[in-house]
């Protein structure tokens, strides 16, 4: 892979922490109905740049510069944005001197704008939260006509930089640049623009996926900055902050008593540099006599440096992690809802090889006793790399194919990857190339590349011409041989360009609206995502949720489907880094993410299979995946004991299901990520804040999957100082908070789950999600220090949008307290019938073996109490209420006497 200069960054990076070369002009101010507008203006080229700041409903800043009077529009990014935010307005509270200060009405946050030099703080309840361009280093390429002697590209030398002189520097890339033997003509010159922010008492930040790195950001040096472009790296180098396949830019900041974040909303190739630092702060003492003591307090510095477009930065001020993820969320939007069966194991590999082959393998999860929901077909399974099309001689009859995983009630999902195979006679190629739908080159021809077919276009996906018509092409009279029962994965959308320069597409391609690939570079595989979901949805004239699978993405997939973590290997580090790489998706907005389970390159040894199938089962996606130069790896081929361990690790999947379908209802409505680093529960035990061997499956579970060969114990922290926890599958009760070392053979990983929560499971497991649907449930109620728990069960038919349109489903709330369990409604608007039954209860932490135990239905007429059959283990504290057959969507009580 050839490596990119980023001559934009090396111009940025000219330009050192100091005094800011802007001012504002404090005289230009102009309140309107939702911003304050005013100019800033740079020493020494003297070009004004205008300033728009917006105070958006739910304790959001959004700051926006761009130039006064561009030479052409510069690309703000669309569609990324669910609408336009709902503004407050704001008023002058201050403006004498230098200082401007803002605020919004009957609000205590306030922004004091300095003139000169310009910087923003914003301050709530009295406290500095976090300022702009503190360290001087906005930084904004103003566009130019292009040099046309050497007389002007010598006065454009002296003009371009707009922070210092470049009289005596080289050309840095500012109207072409040479990546390799590749040539990018800049057609409108530089335009890299950069900000630096700074956190007040912050040394904790995350998020910016995607990289395989750790949880917690690390300080970056000049040639080390965290990138994100993406791109198709096979088997991508651990502990690097190169971008690979994904990228959200989206930087989280935590300190005991705050959770702050920055939404840097721009697609083109973003570079981010952090400095944790200490400080002296000044403080004033509240005792008199009133005298300014000083303290060291951290501070975190974050840089952010694009190769274009504008700056559109948001600012969320929390104060709470949940507060975050639900304004990231009110802007990007939340975690589409997905069906049910896609919560289920997933086997894929590149590739299977015929319709006997997905026979065989389809009947030996039936044979071997394993559930599975989904089988896939990776690149073979077409005519020549030709999408939408299936290969005549493997894949004769892909409807009958399809039927008889249907009668399984199983789904077949199918690679469709954006490049299209350049062939006159290949029906989607020859329809987009009438219409235009390709991307272009610089010199306005169809842009080819190599890709899988061989010579290939790119679909434009940043038109919304194109969308439509390739949303159209999943109907079934367009995708000939395909069902209801088939699904999509977006592969190599980067986009993947073989022999490109990065292995991707050059920079100078044109799009729709004219714009260049370097704007919308890191929009591509969003666009795809969300064409292809739309499509599902079309073919089932919007009656049927979709399941898509992207390999890129950005700020706001997460309202298309699922994204996994690319080209693993199958090595321990591999399972290890998938961790904090889960997380950090997690926490940047995208609760349905995995890893391939076993590693996609390379030969998994038996130990570290089971391991990663251990690991996976308890991970929001969960699907097994292979090279095709892997060796075979279905389940059953690793010996019989192996296959046990494996088929024990997908049943408790899919006996975890009620659980997680719950969690995904909580992240569509209300933005909590479905797995989440412990930090976010546990927002004041500075302990937490950079563990990434283990996390938080919702808010009742904590998992530590086993991540080292041979291991015989594990150190596992329970947070928490007034905290209960159970053994999730011995229920012993753990009161002792704190880091312990738990002992692990290679059966199972440490689960537990916290006091004061409810988890509802199924008490039996089918062989896909759809023989479960009227299993009765179990639940797990789990006592605090307090004797108190809580917890709920969201329940709709699994693969509609009846649940939204009519209001078809059921949340139900469960409580314990004051030794009575009861099940009440969450949300009077849901209505959904079901004949499935609460059967078992499990009662954790119980002290003492009751006499007797009744249920009660709520307004039944005879208000008659029914003996509940119990068993009492004292050794752990368990009461265990069997054959109860109370209605799931019915109000109930268990009185424990």
């Amino acid at each position: 892979m050839e490596p990119a200069k980023e001559e934009e960054s090396r111009r940025q990076k000219l330009l050192h922490p100091g005094k800011s070369l802007y001012q504002a002009l404090l005289d230009s101010v102009i309140l309107c109905n939702d911003s304050v507008k005013l100019q800033i203006i740079n020493e020494k080229n003297k070009v004004p740049l205008l300033v728009e700041i917006f105070a958006i409903e739910g304790n959001i800043f959004r700051l926006k510069i761009n130039e006064v009077s561009p030479l052409k529009s510069r690309y703000e990014v669309p569609d990324v944005l669910i609408k336009e935010p709902t503004t407050h307005r704001l008023s002058i509270a201050q403006k004498e001197g230098d200082i401007l200060v803002l605020t919004c009405a009957g609000d205590d946050r306030k922004l004091h704008i300095t003139a000169n030099p310009f910087q923003i703080e914003l301050e709530s309840k009295g406290e500095a939260i976090l300022s702009v361009n503190t360290n001087g280093l906005l930084y904004f390429e103003h566009l130019q006509p292009p040099p046309q002697n050497s007389k002007t590209t010598a006065q454009k030398k002296k003009d371009t930089s707009t922070d210092s002189s470049q009289e005596n520097q080289e050309d840095l890339g500012l109207w072409q640049e040479k990546f390799g033997r590749f040539l990018d003509i800049k057609a409108n010159g530089p335009s890299s623009i950069g900000l630096d922010f700074s956190l007040h008492g912050c040394q904790h930040v995350y998020g910016i996926p995607e990289h395989a790195e750790t949880l917690l950001l690390k300080n970056t040096s000049d040639d080390d900055a965290y990138r994100l472009f993406n791109l198709d790296v096979y088997g991508h180098k651990i502990h690097d902050k190169m971008g690979i396949y994904g990228s959200v830019p989206f930087l989280l900041a935590h300190k005991p008593n705050r959770t702050s974040g920055i939404f840097w909303m721009n697609s083109s190739e973003t570079l981010v540099e952090i400095n944790t630092k200490a400080v002296m702060e000044h403080v004033l003492s509240k005792s008199p006599p009133d005298i300014t003591k000083q303290r060291v307090v951290p501070q975190t510095d974050v840089r952010w440096m694009s190769e274009g477009g504008i700056i559109d930065v948001f600012l969320l001020l929390g104060p709470t992690p949940f507060d975050i993820f639900k304004q990231y969320a009110q802007l990007t939007g939340t975690q589409a809802l997905p069906p049910l069966f896609s919560l289920g194991y997933h086997q894929c590999r590149w590739n299977y090889e015929d319709e006997q082959d997905v026979k065989a393998v389809d009947a030996g999860f039936n044979e071997h006793d394993i559930p599975y929901d989904v089988i896939w077909l990776d690149i073979e399974h077409t005519e020549g790399k030709r999408y939408f099309t299936w290969d005549k001689k493997k894949f004769q009859h892909p409807k009958r194919m399809q039927k008889l995983l249907k009668r399984k009630k199983r789904k077949l999902v199918v690679i469709i990857d954006p490049h299209i195979k350049v062939d006159p006679v290949y029906t989607l190629y020859s329809q987009a190339k009438k219409k235009g739908y390709f991307v272009k080159d610089r010199k306005g021809q169809d842009f080819e590349g190599i890709c899988w077919p061989g010579s290939s276009s790119y679909l434009d996906f940043t038109n919304p011409e194109v969308r439509e018509w390739y949303a159209d092409q999943f109907a079934f009279k367009s995708y000939k041989g395909s069902t209801d029962i088939l699904f999509v994965w977006n592969d190599m959308n980067e986009p993947s360009v073989f022999k490109g320069a990065e292995l991707t597409m050059q920079r100078d391609a044109v799009h729709h609206g004219n714009w260049e690939h370097r704007e919308v570079h890191n929009l591509y595989g969003f666009y795809q995502q969300m064409a292809t979901a739309e499509g599902l949805i079309r073919r089932s004239r919007g009656q049927k949720r979709p399941f898509v699978l992207t390999r890129s993405f950005f700020a706001g997939s997460q309202k298309y489907g699922a994204v996994w973590t690319g080209d693993n290997v199958a090595k321990w580090s591999y399972l290890k880094i998938s961790i904090p790489m889960l997380l950090t998706i997690s926490i940047a907005g995208i609760s349905f993410c995995g890893a391939d389970v076993g590693g996609f390159i390379g030969d998994p040894e038996p130990e570290l299979l089971v391991r990663w199938y251990q690991a996976g089962a308890y991970q929001p996606f969960f699907r097994g995946h292979a090279n095709i130069k892997s060796k075979r790896r279905e389940p059953w081929l690793f010996g019989d004991e192996n296959t046990r361990i494996i088929r024990e690790a997908i049943r408790e999947r899919y006996t975890l299901l009620p659980y997680l379908y719950s969690l995904f209802y909580r992240a569509h409505t209300t933005a909590e990520p479905v797995m989440r680093p412990l930090w976010v529960e546990f927002p004041e035990e500075q302990e937490t804040f950079g563990v990434e061997d283990e996390y938080m499956l919702g808010n009742a579970l904590l998992v530590h999957p086993v991540i080292e060969q041979e291991a015989t114990t594990v150190n596992v922290l329970l947070p928490g100082s007034d905290e209960v926890w159970y053994d999730f599958r011995r229920f012993r009760r753990l009161d002792y908070p704190g880091t312990l070392k738990i002992p692990v053979t290679l059966e199972s990983i440490p689960v537990f789950q916290r006091g004061g929560s409810v988890v509802p499971l199924k008490t039996t497991v089918g062989r896909s999600t759809e023989w479960m649907t009227d299993i009765s449930y179990e639940l797990r109620v789990a006592l605090d220090s307090k004797d108190f728990a809580i917890g709920e069960l969201y329940l709709d038919d699994g693969h509609s949008f009846q649940y939204l349109h009519k209001k078809q489903f059921l949340h139900r709330k469960f409580t314990f307290h004051k030794n009575v369990f009861s099940s009440s409604c969450a949300d009077e608007i849901g209505q959904y019938r079901t004949k499935c039954v609460v059967e078992r209860v499990l009662i954790l932490g119980v002290q003492k073996q009751p006499t007797s135990v009744t249920a009660s239905l709520q307004g039944k007429r005879d208000g008659k109490d029914k003996d509940v059959v119990f068993t009492y283990d004292a050794k752990t504290s368990t009461l265990t209420l069997e054959k109860l057959l109370l209605n799931v969507g019915a109000d109930w009580e268990i009185h424990i006497k």
